[in-house]
């Protein structure tokens, strides 16, 4: 046998290996938890990624969470991952001076249970351990305390490690929540069997397994780091991120895990279970929906707020113990950069928002389609209607075009048209007017 022939029988034999190998952490983890088959690919993955970890640019998250305690979270937690992962560091005891200082020396994967009360509303006292884990998602994050003598030294933390965090319900922040595969367990059945945990005696197993996991990435560290796995287009960019290390792996190991990997993410990471629910995320999705359901093009505030209120299951009729006023209503919107305008509705003139104000943020946050005239709320082929509903401008032979934009040749000609059928006032048709000149550098 040839040396090339001799290096390729000795990757494969390491690929095969490595599919072998995830199969039995799989196994392993489900004998004790009951979990989906995604989410025991995925929890088997990140125990291998943290032997892995020096190849990773960044490292995601492991939000082990579930609606009720007794679900099992600990148990996969402390019990199953304390046995499996590289230099476990349970959290429930340590300081946040000696945290920072084992982080830095050890390079540990932090074991974290009970979420909910670190970041719970009533959790004021740990600021700076808040703000590692919020920090240490990539690969060069360093956090800063005053130290030393007198608290006057500046000392620097590298916090970069891996982390899995456990609590019951929503307590984590959004930019955790962001950086996190979620790993939701729910209260077992009676018809759902699982072998009791005795940590004595299963200790030399699972050290097994994890001595097989640091033998089998340790000498394959350098290919992981320049690996390029392929990434689905169905995840975003921060999903994205947080599986390519996952990815990189499943490739090595080879076998199905390539495939099981990829599924994995979609199922856990996909867009159905990475919904933005920040309240301007929900506040815009639910005015799509007004928008959608009426055809209008327009609404007053007071319309608008009407409208919201009839959603099912939002809360902006029960806003703090009463209907959402219009100035919370332009709080929301501001971070979109969306105020009220003056607009004309059945022949008056009143304040309130047009669809078009909403195309870009609707597009940037919701993922929708982005229509040449902003009504990215309609389906493709669907027409807007009601009275106030814009129409298509008509050429010389009778047929129909679309509006044009704004800076293209006839784009004053729709604005006047718009501004005799009262869609705009006149303010509004001269700003329109100084907008267009200057994109096309014409003088006013």
């Amino acid at each position: 046998m040839n040396l090339e022939a001799s290096v390729h029988s000795v990757a494969s034999v390491s690929m095969e290996s490595g599919a072998v190998l995830l199969d039995d952490v799989v196994r392993f983890i489900r004998r004790f938890v009951v979990l989906s088959p995604a989410q025991a690919d995925a929890t088997a993955l990140w125990v291998a990624h943290s032997h892995a970890i020096e190849a990773a640019d960044c490292s995601p998250y492991l939000w082990i969470t579930s609606a009720v305690p007794r679900s099992g979270k600990t148990r996969l937690l402390d019990d199953v991952l304390g046995l499996l992962v590289r230099e476990p560091i349970p959290t429930a005891n340590i300081s946040d001076a000696a945290l920072f200082r084992v982080i830095a020396e050890r390079k540990p994967t932090l074991l974290l249970d009970e979420v909910d009360a670190i970041f719970g509303p009533k959790a004021r006292d740990r600021e700076d351990f808040r703000g590692m884990l919020c920090a240490g998602y990539r690969r060069g994050a360093q956090t800063h305390r005053m130290g030393g003598a007198n608290m006057r030294e500046l000392q620097t933390f590298p916090v970069f490690c891996c982390k899995a965090l456990a609590g019951v319900g929503e307590a984590l922040p959004d930019t955790i929540k962001d950086r996190a595969i979620r790993i939701r367990l729910e209260r077992r059945t009676r018809e759902e069997r699982v072998d009791r945990l005795r940590r004595r005696v299963l200790a030399p197993e699972g050290e097994m397994l994890r001595d097989r996991l640091a033998d089998w990435t340790e000498p394959q560290l350098d290919e992981l780091h320049h690996a390029w796995p392929e990434l689905p287009d169905e995840l975003d960019d921060r999903a994205q991120d947080i599986w390519e290390p996952l990815f990189a792996l499943a490739d090595l190991a080879g076998g199905d895990w390539p495939e099981r990997a990829r599924t994995a993410a979609l199922v856990l990471s996909g867009n159905g279970e990475r919904e933005d629910d920040s309240l301007g995320a929900r506040m815009l999705a639910d005015i799509r929906t007004v928008f959608a359901a009426s055809g209008a093009d327009r609404f007053r505030t007071a319309d608008l707020l009407a409208e919201l209120c009839k959603v099912e299951e939002s809360p902006w009729g029960d806003w703090f113990g009463k209907t959402l006023t219009p100035q919370g209503l332009s709080k929301l919107l501001q971070p979109f950069r969306i105020k009220t305008m003056p607009i004309w509705v059945e022949g008056e003139k009143a304040r309130g928002y047009k669809v078009t104000q909403f195309a870009d943020a609707f597009s940037r946050v919701l993922g929708g389609r982005d229509g040449r005239d902003g009504r990215s709320v309609l389906a493709p082929g669907e027409a807007p209607t009601g009275p106030t509903a814009p129409t298509t401008l008509e050429d010389g032979d009778g047929t129909d075009r679309p509006f044009p934009l704004l800076g293209e040749l006839d784009y004053l000609d729709f604005v006047a048209a718009r501004h005799r059928e009262g869609h705009l006032t006149t303010a509004e048709a001269l700003q329109q007017e100084r907008l267009h000149r200057q994109i096309r550098r014409q003088p006013a």
